[in-house]
Formats: C-alpha cells, structure tokens, sequence
C-alpha cells in the first residue's frame, strides 16, 4: 500500500478519458483498489469538489459524489507541513505540504513542474512503475 496525495488534474484526467490504459486512469484505479491510499485535508477535499463539478468537464454529478466520498473514506488525513519552497500557482502548495505530512508519501500529479524537484513529487506514469516495483 502507497501513501499518496493526488493531484486535482489526475482525477479529472481519469474521469474524462476515454483510455482505460492511461497512466492517470490507472492511478484512480489503484486508488479504488486500494492500493494507492489517498492523502488529504479539507482544502484539497474542497478542490476536488469545484474543479470536478467544472461543466466544462461534464463529469455527471453522482461520479464526482462517488470520487470525494471514496477518497474520504479510504483515505487519511494529512496536515500542512510548511515548505517554504516557492510555487508559481499558489493553489499547489497544499498538494506539497500535505504530502509532506506522511512519512513515505508521493504527490501524484501531472504538472510536476508546477512543483519542486523532490523525490515525492511523481508523474502517473511513475507512480504505476512504483506500484509495479520497478522504480
């Protein structure tokens, strides 16, 4: 089992795409699988929340329900463990920061550049070769 924060875009990339074999789709599966355990607090929860119910991603009302309610409840709590590492988006920090609250944690996201080089920052591609032991 892999502690992880997930970034906003990963689970709206998964629930718009069409491809079952895409790297972010498969993020949001082991997370349903339990085999990625979803780190958050209540902003992220709030993110979630607005950006999935977006209209410009027509992701019906009862997915979006079905996602933060699965996340909230197999996930754990994280709390805000200050960087002071700069951001160019301000609304990223809180992924950081609460990754950084769980020992061994990744943030699983698809703006890595949008983050600092840290080793706990992972692309969906990376975290499924972590998952499959090969990174």
């Amino acid at each position: 089992m892999i502690y992880a924060v997930i970034d906003t875009n990963v689970i709206v990339s998964a629930h718009i795409s069409k491809n079952l074999q895409a790297a972010t789709s498969k993020v949001w599966e082991a997370v349903l699988q339990g085999k990625i355990v979803p780190v958050f607090n209540e902003e992220i929860i709030e993110e979630y929340s607005e950006v999935l119910r977006r209209e410009k991603f027509h992701i019906p009302e009862d997915l979006v329900k079905k996602a933060v309610d699965r996340i909230l409840m197999n996930g754990v709590r994280g709390e805000r463990v200050l960087s002071g590492e700069f951001f160019p988006d301000p609304k990223d920090v809180v992924f950081f920061e609460v990754a950084l609250s769980k020992q061994d944690a990744y943030l699983v996201t698809g703006n890595a550049k949008h983050f600092p080089h840290a080793p706990i920052v992972v692309t969906p591609a990376e975290m499924m070769e972590i998952l499959a032991g090969r990174k």
